[in-house]
């Protein structure tokens, strides 16, 4: 191990930074492309009704930078394992104790592998392309087998890791590439360009409607760009690299999303593409290849395409799985999550259980495939997202600004551009989706079902904090442990495990309830 190395890894128990540049932003784009943008590019005329569907991925894109610059700043400044839970324990600790950081470790150890779920479940809808006879049996075995594979391969160290997500983002690169360069091979200006009746009409509610179910979709897509984030302890040189890898990632695959919008519809009619007898609908990226380069061509690509699907759940599985660690490691999480593997230092019962509950996810969505109406994987994005929207995202917001009041001294290598407007932009994007996401999809309550969910995690709160006589049952602790903790050997904050825990560093003391 080189000398940095060495020195990277913190006491007995610490992670190791050996995530570099390219790996980071290899980590975020392979979570973020996955099998989302093939299955959902049907999903995303429906919304707008038509070709002018880029509109869409756009929007997603900039709700996303806007929401990336974010994760950026608090990242740079704070880079331990566990990305939203540290940035929600350091700024809302003064006020509400531990209550934030629980509610969100609460509710991602369910919408992180939930997101995952989709992906197992979006991989075996494509293979019906090269297995059109599957039996819905089949189909479970083969999600479930997707699931073990993807712990078994993340059961190693984090530096044989990094190396199979750099050949896994060559891969999902190439399937990329492929579809884009057939499509264009084959275009049809006429097709792309050439919109419905009152397709930009701003005035209508319709347009609205369709404009908030597409930026859904959209950041859906984009989902992923701040997985380094959860992984700040392993990543090299973190005030720079961690910022860049979430810039460069949601930059690329804008351009990605958008070749891939714009070719497709050159190939194929968009009124195939939300005809549910048409295989387009289904499987449009392999039809796009059929049509340009022949069956076999399209089934070698579709492989691929199937590859970077189990890429985005690898990666996806790999952030999400250090989230509970950070949790327990601070007393705000059962305390089994806190355990690293002992020759491999990764968290195990985090890696598990996330595991656990996806294929649990998958077979769920399996069985609730038959509705027409609301389609599964479309019910699981529109709870996931207005649930992940109350306790991250928003809270996530107003951490930035608690933050920059509360530790105005706080050391950061990364301050968002154009403060406070990425906040603002962030604020309304976010909004648009959560109060859009009942009147998208009436019956289902997606709001009052989040709210319900966060309802019951502050109840479970209340019992833990009277179990560990903490706030508002006993003192409050108030441990500021990035503000003052001394620069590691790759300018990090030196804070233990990177989980910066209570008597970890920096300046603590404890408040009367």
């Amino acid at each position: 191990m080189p000398e940095t190395d060495r020195k990277a890894v913190s006491n007995d128990v610490g992670f190791v930074r050996t995530i570099g540049q390219f790996q980071a932003s290899a980590i975020n784009m392979s979570q973020m492309v996955g099998i989302g943008p093939f299955i959902t590019i049907p999903a995303m005329i429906i919304a707008f009704g038509g070709p002018q569907a880029v509109i869409g991925w756009v929007a997603g894109a900039v709700l996303a930078l806007a929401d990336g610059l974010i994760w950026a700043e608090l990242g740079a400044s704070m880079p331990g394992a566990g990305g939203s839970y540290i940035y929600l324990r350091e700024a809302f600790q003064y006020r509400t104790g531990r209550l934030m950081p629980f509610l969100f470790t609460w509710t991602a150890m369910l919408f992180i592998p939930l997101i995952m779920s989709t992906g197992v479940a979006g991989f075996v809808q494509y293979l019906t392309y090269l297995w059109p006879s599957m039996s819905s049996g089949q189909g479970d075995l083969i999600g479930l087998a997707m699931c073990l594979a993807v712990v078994l391969l993340l059961w190693r160290r984090i530096d044989s890791v990094g190396r199979l997500t750099s050949v896994l983002w060559v891969i999902m690169m190439i399937s990329v590439a492929c579809v884009i360069i057939a499509s264009f091979t084959h275009f049809h200006a006429s097709d792309a360009f050439t919109y419905p009746a009152h397709a930009f009409a701003l005035g209508s509610t319709k347009f609205w409607l369709g404009f908030a179910s597409g930026l859904t979709i959209g950041i859906y897509d984009y989902l992923g760009y701040n997985t380094t984030a959860y992984m700040g302890a392993e990543i090299k040189k973190p005030g720079r690299v961690l910022p860049r890898s979430i810039i460069f990632a949601i930059v690329g695959i804008m351009c990605i999303y958008l070749l891939m919008q714009i070719g497709t519809l050159g190939v194929v009619n968009w009124h195939d593409m939300i005809d549910p007898a048409n295989p387009a609908s289904r499987s449009v990226a392999a039809v796009v290849l059929e049509k340009a380069w022949g069956k076999t061509t399209a089934d070698v690509v579709t492989v691929l395409i199937l590859i970077t699907a189990f890429a985005s759940v690898f990666a996806g599985l790999l952030g999400g799985s250090r989230v509970p660690y950070d949790a327990a490691r601070d007393k705000v999480f059962f305390r089994q999550f806190g355990r690293l593997h002992p020759k491999h230092r990764f968290p195990v019962l985090g890696l598990i259980s996330m595991g656990v509950i996806t294929a649990a996810a998958f077979l769920i969505s399996r069985h609730l495939g038959n509705s027409q109406t609301h389609p599964p994987l479309t019910v699981l994005i529109t709870f996931l997202t207005t649930t992940m929207v109350i306790v991250q995202a928003f809270a996530q917001i107003a951490a930035v600004t608690v933050l920059r009041r509360r530790q105005p001294n706080l050391r950061r290598p990364y301050k968002m551009w154009l403060y406070p407007l990425p906040s603002v932009v962030a604020l309304v994007g976010w909004l648009t989706v959560y109060v859009f996401a009942d009147k998208n999809n009436p019956g289902l309550h997606p709001i009052e079902g989040s709210l319900a969910w966060v309802v019951l995690g502050g109840i479970a709160f209340l019992v833990w904090a009277k179990v560990e006589r903490t706030w508002p049952f006993g003192p409050k602790e108030i441990n500021e442990n990035f503000l003052h903790a001394p620069e590691d050997a790759q300018g990090a904050p030196a804070t233990g495990a990177g989980a910066a825990g209570p008597g970890a560093g920096g300046a603590g003391r404890r408040e009367q309830a």
